[in-house]
């Protein structure tokens, strides 16, 4: 059960590799909170794309994304909420630029905000979860097992690599950051360039098919 081929195991790691460098919203959001809220925002935000990407692991191997994928109703209310979502966001961090918290360390309620928003982020986005429902069946093989424990195995393989690259990625963040001196001004242009981006994410999804 689950024997699977050393040119398997090459080829999907090298695509989860490519997935998780990929830019998008949730490494944007990721890399924002980084850089306004420090080393715990980032691995606040990390931890949420996290455990939304784990809810569309979930789905897939339950074949709920299925239903993403045939019906034109369920895709258009998940992609509405999720651009609404992330303009949301973007009016926010427009709304904020140049405030007090621009650019100030995370507190312990300020994290859980950040950890929530990137669930969020991760849930909403439709084409996150058809991309699940493309990519991980490619991976099932004949014989090596019931399809739901594939799926659910390849798709938390994917979360593990993200655990492999992401973490270093804020750290490294978070150090820029703290070496710049202007903080407070640095917040400020910040929070309005992450909010342009996720405006713009949003509509982007928005036009999405």
């Amino acid at each position: 059960m689950l024997d699977y081929t050393l040119a398997h195991w090459a080829t999907f790691l090298s695509a989860a590799v490519l997935l998780n460098l990929a830019p998008g919203p949730d490494m944007a959001f990721i890399l924002g909170q980084t850089a306004r809220h420090g080393r715990r925002g980032g691995m606040a935000a990390m931890f949420g794309v996290w455990s939304g990407a784990a809810g569309h692991v979930v789905m897939a191997a339950l074949g709920l994304s299925a239903i993403l994928a045939t019906s034109a109703l369920a895709f258009s209310v998940v992609k509405w909420l999720g651009a609404a979502y992330l303009v949301w966001l973007g009016l926010q961090a427009l709304r904020g630029a140049g405030g007090e918290a621009s650019a100030m360390p995370a507190n312990g309620r300020r994290s859980g905000a950040i950890y929530r928003q990137g669930v969020l982020i991760a849930l909403l986005n439709p084409k996150v979860a058809i991309f699940f429902l493309a990519f991980l069946p490619q991976f099932v093989v004949a014989g090596a097992g019931p399809a739901s424990l594939q799926l659910a195995l390849h798709g938390a393989l994917i979360i593990v690599v993200a655990a492999l690259i992401e973490p270093p990625l804020v750290l490294l963040g978070a150090r820029l950051v703290a070496a710049l001196s202007d903080r407070r001004r640095l917040g400020a242009w910040l929070e309005r360039g992450l909010g342009m981006l996720f405006i713009g994410l949003g509509v982007r999804l928005a036009l999405s098919e």
